[in-house]
């Protein structure tokens, strides 16, 4: 698996992630709840509808293992899963009544708040940064000031020349003391499945991935060492969201709900290997290849997990207006939101006391 020992959070760049804003999604999945728990479920169970911005399951294996271990039964949900194309769609759903629970991006997030609408962060789904910047493990670069070309910038692959991972990237590179066009210079070479072609022909030196290219890479055969700095990875991914409206009106079903969330992170961690059959029950096409979503999940456990043994799910609010300040840098939002709205640890506290 790709080296997880940098892996150390804050992502502060554009609200748009390969999830956070999800463009990466063609099909629509559903999945009902099939629960296998042996504990008793209430007589009458609570239909709910979880969107998600990505079909994948093994990246919301905590949903895949809350489910089908039967963690949100006990809760009295029943819960179906359903993709749709980005975190916009996911948003639009929950603000039209379409659906109780959703997974976006912050960023988006918080532009629908400054929009009008009322979503509210429950749960931290990706408590670490999507993206990182790699190399082949054997490459004599170990740092980003490596990278430095040495009479020809060297050339580094990015999924496509206007994605999220460019805007990563850049000021790592540039606190690096590298200038692009002379010390580096970037190609747009796809995602996972290109990018290796792209290692093994030698025509890029290093790689601003998503978590699943990593998983993609590896998978086929080519070990890497990530070499992000821990500051550029302090800023979160997607997250469950529910409406301040269900909150007001149901508070017992978002609590219940990310009960059986933590629950499911928690037996995840401990059990990768029914974590992944879970999954597989989600997205049967995806467990199509077990050695690549093996691969996804192990890494997905790692960046899902919150640092500084912060519990699993809990937000911190310094990334929170990390986010919001970097909204208003970029132009996507003309000033800060309040944060302190946008998102509540509250049920995860609740939670986590209660295990």
């Amino acid at each position: 698996m790709v080296r997880t020992r940098s892996w150390l959070v804050l992502f502060i760049v554009l609200a748009l992630t390969f999830a956070a804003c999800g463009d990466s999604t063609d099909d629509s999945t559903d999945t009902t709840a099939g629960a296998t728990a042996t504990t008793a479920a209430p007589a009458e169970l609570t239909k709910v509808t979880v969107l998600a911005p990505n079909p994948s399951a093994v990246i919301w294996f905590s949903l895949c293992t809350a489910i089908y271990e039967g963690y949100l039964e006990e809760e009295g949900i029943d819960a179906s899963f359903e993709a749709v194309d980005g975190s916009g769609a996911v948003l639009q759903a929950m603000a039209a009544g379409q659906a109780e629970f959703g997974i976006p991006g912050p960023g988006p997030l918080l532009a629908a708040r400054a929009a009008g609408e009322d979503p509210v962060a429950i749960y931290n789904g990706f408590a670490q940064a999507l993206f990182g910047l790699v190399v082949l493990e054997d490459s004599a670069y170990k740092v980003p000031a490596d990278l430095k070309g040495d009479g020809a910038p060297t050339v580094i692959g990015v999924g496509t020349a206007e994605g999220s991972e460019v805007t990563f990237v850049r000021p790592i590179l540039t606190a690096a003391g590298l200038e692009e066009g002379v010390d580096y210079e970037f190609l747009p070479v796809g995602d996972g499945g290109p990018a290796t072609a792209a290692f093994e022909r030698g025509e890029i030196e290093a790689y601003a991935a998503a978590v699943p290219d990593m998983a993609i890479i590896e998978a086929r055969g080519l070990p890497l060492l990530e070499i992000t700095p821990p500051e550029y990875k302090t800023v979160f991914g997607n997250g469950y969201a529910t409406t301040q409206a269900l909150i007001d009106s149901d508070p017992d079903l978002v609590q219940g709900f990310v009960n059986g969330l933590v629950k499911g992170a928690l037996f995840g961690e401990a059990n990768p290997d029914a974590a992944e059959a879970d999954c597989a029950q989600m997205n049967p096409e995806e467990a199509t290849d077990p050695e690549l979503a093996r691969a996804l999940l192990d890494l997905s456990i790692v960046v899902s997990k919150p640092l500084g043994g912060l519990p699993w799910g809990t937000y911190d609010p310094v990334a929170w207006q990390a986010w919001a300040d970097s909204l208003v840098g970029d132009g996507t939002l003309t000033e800060a939101p309040d944060v302190s709205v946008a998102f509540t640890n509250k049920y995860v506290e609740a939670a986590h006391a209660g295990s």
